[in-house]
C-alpha cells in the first residue's frame, strides 16, 4: 500500500484486494478477537451515515480496539478549524482516521497533515471501504472474481468509479450503462485502462442499460443524486427515468446473477421492490459485509503498527 493510507481502492494492487477478502471471510467466523487490543480509531464524519458508522465502530469493538466517533458540529472540519490542525491534532490521540467527507481533497489533506492511517470512508471521488464489501460478497456469492461480469447502472459518481477500478485490479470485466455525460470521468478510464492490460479485464461505456446487462453476473445500481446533489434531484429523475433496475432488465442477466446496492436506497426510482426484494438480492449481505471487510482492513493497516 502506498503510505499505509487507504485513499483510493487503487491504493491495493489485485492480489492485496484478494488477500484482504479472504481475510475478512476468516474475521466473519470469528467475530471476537483482540487483534487490536488499545488500538484507537477516529470516525471523523462530515456527511451522515448508518452503514459505515455502525460497521466501523463495531469493527474497532470487535477487533478489542475503540473508536470515537466526531461529526461535523462537534468538529467544524475546514470552519471551526483546519484540515491539517485537525489532522495533527487527531494523530497525537488516535491510531488512525477514518474520514467521510464531501470533497476528495480533504482526505488526502487529513493524509499529508497526519501521522496515522488515513481511510477514505467516503468521499464525492470514491469509496473504497464499499467496493472492499462489494468484492467479498461477490466472492462469497460466486467463488471467484477473475471473469465475472459486473453491470453497473446509472450515475458514474464514488461508488462506480470504485468499482471500476476494483474490476480493472482484479479481472473482473466492468460494463457501465449512463446516459450522456453521466459515465466515469476520463481520469477514472484512463487509471482503469492502465490496471486491465495486467489483469485482462474488459471495461465497457454504454448508453444503453439493456446492452451492458446482457449475460451478466452481477447488476448494480445506486440512487441517481448523491448526498450533496439534492438540488439535481428532480433533474435526474428525468435523466436517468430508463436506467431504472427492473425485472425486465434484470432478465436479460444470467438467470443466477445476483443484484446489489450499496443503500440506502430509493425504491420506484433506480431500483424497483420486485428487484430489491427478490432472491436474486444480496443487498443486506452488502450490508453486513461492511462490518467484516473494513475489520480485515483495519487489521491489515494498525496490527503491524
Amino acid at each position: 500500500m502506498k503510505h499505509n493510507n487507504l485513499l483510493s481502492i487503487s491504493d491495493f494492487n489485485g492480489e492485496e484486494i484478494l488477500s484482504l477478502i479472504h481475510n475478512a471471510i476468516e474475521l466473519k467466523k470469528t467475530v471476537w478477537t483482540e487483534t487490536l487490543k488499545h488500538k484507537s480509531l477516529a470516525i471523523l464524519f462530515e456527511k451522515q451515515s448508518a452503514r459505515t458508522r455502525v460497521s466501523f465502530d463495531l469493527a474497532m469493538n470487535q477487533l478489542g480496539g475503540h473508536a470515537i466517533y466526531l461529526s461535523q458540529a462537534e468538529v467544524g472540519l475546514g470552519t471551526r478549524e483546519s484540515v491539517p490542525d485537525v489532522a495533527r491534532v487527531l494523530d497525537r490521540y488516535v491510531d488512525a482516521i477514518a474520514a467521510r467527507t464531501y470533497s476528495h481533497r480533504t482526505i488526502e489533506i487529513l493524509a499529508e497533515y497526519s501521522g496515522v492511517p488515513v481511510i477514505n470512508a467516503l468521499s464525492d471521488y470514491e469509496h473504497p471501504c464499499q467496493a472492499l464489501a462489494d468484492l467479498q460478497t461477490i466472492y462469497e456469492k460466486k467463488g471467484i472474481l477473475r471473469g465475472i461480469t459486473l453491470a453497473y447502472i446509472g450515475d458514474g459518481n464514488n461508488i462506480a468509479n470504485s468499482l471500476a477500478l476494483a474490476s480493472a485490479l482484479t479481472g473482473m470485466n466492468f460494463r457501465i450503462a449512463s446516459p450522456e455525460g453521466y459515465s466515469l470521468t476520463q481520469d477514472i478510464r484512463s487509471k482503469t485502462d492502465k490496471f486491465t492490460a495486467d489483469s485482462g479485464s474488459i471495461m465497457m461505456h454504454t448508453t444503453s442499460p439493456e446492452e451492458a446487462v446482457t449475460g451478466a453476473d452481477v447488476v448494480y445500481t445506486d440512487v441517481w443524486a448523491s448526498m450533496g446533489q439534492e438540488n439535481e434531484a428532480e433533474e435526474r429523475r428525468k435523466i436517468f427515468a430508463d436506467y431504472q433496475v427492473n425485472g425486465k432488465l434484470m432478465a436479460l442477466a444470467k438467470e443466477d446473477a445476483i443484484f446489489m446496492h450499496d443503500l440506502p436506497a430509493h425504491r420506484g426510482e433506480e431500483v424497483t421492490d420486485e428487484v430489491i426484494e427478490s432472491v436474486q438480492s444480496v443487498v443486506f449481505d452488502q450490508a453486513e459485509n461492511r462490518l467484516h471487510a473494513q475489520k480485515a482492513l483495519l487489521v491489515k493497516l494498525l496490527d503491524s503498527n
